[in-house]
């Protein structure tokens, strides 16, 4: 079986990267969690206020070397599951793209959840800072999030595997 690019997307909160760890655990895959990185090489000298300019800068690096070390994995034969924010449209079709020029099978999971329940969760994520916590997400930024995410139109949803928590 050959090596698959997994997308996993998603309002903040929703559980992308519960989903992600979890899916990477159980298929033997390698996850890259754009949190993950944005917090260990970017939190301590990250601006307070949060900048976007500065935010987006420092997401485009982390991407580029994401994007770098899973091809070298999808080369050697192991699939990998990507947890990059991809909030609009355009970054799934950039996604979308990237998968088709290298020839990579390329499996979308959608997660989601209610506003009220991620709004809860990133809450909560703040407090306990437990294995899923890279970054704390204010009720500020979750609101900014927010009025950047563009749920996916049906047919980005076509083939994909939907996971909605209550």
């Amino acid at each position: 079986m050959s090596a698959t690019l997994h997308v996993v997307f998603g309002p903040s909160g929703a559980g992308k990267t519960t989903y992600a760890h979890t899916f990477a655990r159980r298929e033997g895959a390698v996850a890259f969690i754009l949190d993950e990185w944005m917090a260990r090489l970017f939190a301590p000298d990250m601006p307070d206020p949060i900048e976007y300019a500065w935010m987006v800068e420092r997401v485009q690096r982390c991407e580029a070397q994401i994007w770098s070390a899973a091809a070298g994995v999808l080369a050697a034969g192991t699939s990998v599951i990507l947890d990059i924010g991809l909030m609009s449209r355009a970054d799934r079709a950039r996604v979308r793209e990237i998968a088709d020029g290298a020839e990579l099978p390329i499996q979308w999971h959608f997660v989601t959840a209610s506003a009220d329940v991620r709004r809860g969760r990133v809450a909560e994520r703040n407090v306990v800072r437990g294995e899923n916590f890279a970054i704390e997400v204010t009720p500020e930024l979750f609101d900014f999030i927010e009025g950047v995410y563009e749920p996916p139109l049906p047919e980005e949803l076509d083939g994909a595997i939907i996971s909605e928590s209550a």
